[in-house]
């Protein structure tokens, strides 16, 4: 394996069977005895590598195979078939040597003891996984500047703010200098300013101390901030791999054009969607790549006076919600 690829799957499929039970009363014992089972394809012919010291994003709709996928890479479960290696070695074979060089966060889970100061957690795992105490003192007093947990640190972890304890449950999975880590949404449900912190800590560990990383979100401009690569599933596949930039331009160079003018009737633009009128501000949506703003800005003008204008791109949120309404119309995923 060469060093530089920290991550590697191949081939990877991964196969659920769910229960299904009949609603009527009547089918009570045929369920009990005789019950169906739906095949769920979670993954299928996965293949993926990520190189050390790369921030990848790892995207798809509800149901995908993000979590899945994370849990595979964590050791959490075994592939159907295909080859997974971290590090170069098999994440369930050799798990006890394995999870020690790795650091996995759930935004849905914590770590932490319920009903024990958060510093007890951190004590725990030193303990139980045999951190050198040199190491420990070392790492804590990093994530406790970095990650601002002093303020919280010996507070009992059912008390803290949703912010604090996702904080606290990513310095928990740093205590042990993680060469890669798995981000599971984590930043979901936290503020704006919490998620601020957490972007910033995330670069910074990856910046500082080359900590290879790969984070599932749903919210496309956080990711945007965090990396250069975002590789998008879908219906278990990975439908897209490549850059932020490449997306917007192979998928829809998506534009908001703002216009006001000395009237509040709206000019009809060919080549631009109306969206909304505010007043004498009009709203449209169009295509760069097939339409230019200037044709555009002359077609308004030969219609009206134009005061202002303003023109920027869409919001990736909205570029990827396109693209997944398009792949699910289509029933099939993109080319990568």
């Amino acid at each position: 394996m060469n060093d530089d690829i920290i991550v590697e799957m191949t081939g990877v499929c991964k196969t659920f069977y769910q229960k299904q039970r009949s609603e009527r009363l009547a089918d009570v014992l045929r369920n009990l005895f005789y019950p169906q089972t739906r095949e769920v394809k979670a993954l299928s012919e996965i293949d993926l590598c990520i190189r050390r010291g790369e921030i990848v994003a790892y995207a798809g709709p509800n149901g995908a195979g993000k979590s899945t996928t994370i849990k595979l890479l964590s050791g959490m479960l075994s592939p159907e078939s295909g080859r997974v290696r971290v590090l170069g070695m098999d994440p369930v074979l050799e798990r006890v040597r394995y999870v020690g060089r790795i650091g996995v966060l759930f935004g849905q889970r914590t770590e932490l003891w319920n009903d024990h100061a958060v510093a007890v957690s951190y004590d725990w795992k030193r303990v139980v996984w045999e951190i050198p105490r040199d190491r420990y003192d070392r790492m804590l007093g990093v994530v406790r500047e970095m990650l601002g947990l002093n303020e919280f640190f010996n507070t009992m972890a059912r008390e803290l703010s949703l912010g604090q304890r996702m904080r606290a449950d990513l310095g928990l999975a740093l205590l042990h200098e993680p060469e890669v880590l798995f981000l599971d949404e984590p930043t979901l449900g936290l503020d704006v300013l919490a998620k601020r912190k957490m972007l910033q800590f995330i670069k910074q560990i990856n910046r500082e101390r080359r900590v290879t990383v790969m984070v599932t979100s749903h919210d496309m401009s956080e990711l945007e901030q965090l990396a250069g690569r975002i590789v998008m599933i879908s219906k278990g596949s990975i439908a897209y791999d490549g850059g932020f930039q490449r997306l917007r331009r192979e998928f829809s160079d998506r534009r908001i054009l703002l216009l006001e003018t000395e009237i509040e009737s709206a000019p009809v633009l060919d080549g631009a969607t109306w969206v909304s009128t505010e007043g004498r501000r009009h709203t449209y949506h169009f295509d760069a790549a097939v339409t230019d703003v200037a044709n555009l800005l002359l077609l308004a003008s030969e219609q009206m006076r134009i005061t202002d204008v303003e023109t920027h791109r869409a919001p990736i949120d909205d570029v990827i919600a396109d693209i997944y309404e398009h792949w699910q119309r289509d029933g099939k995923s993109a080319t990568r």
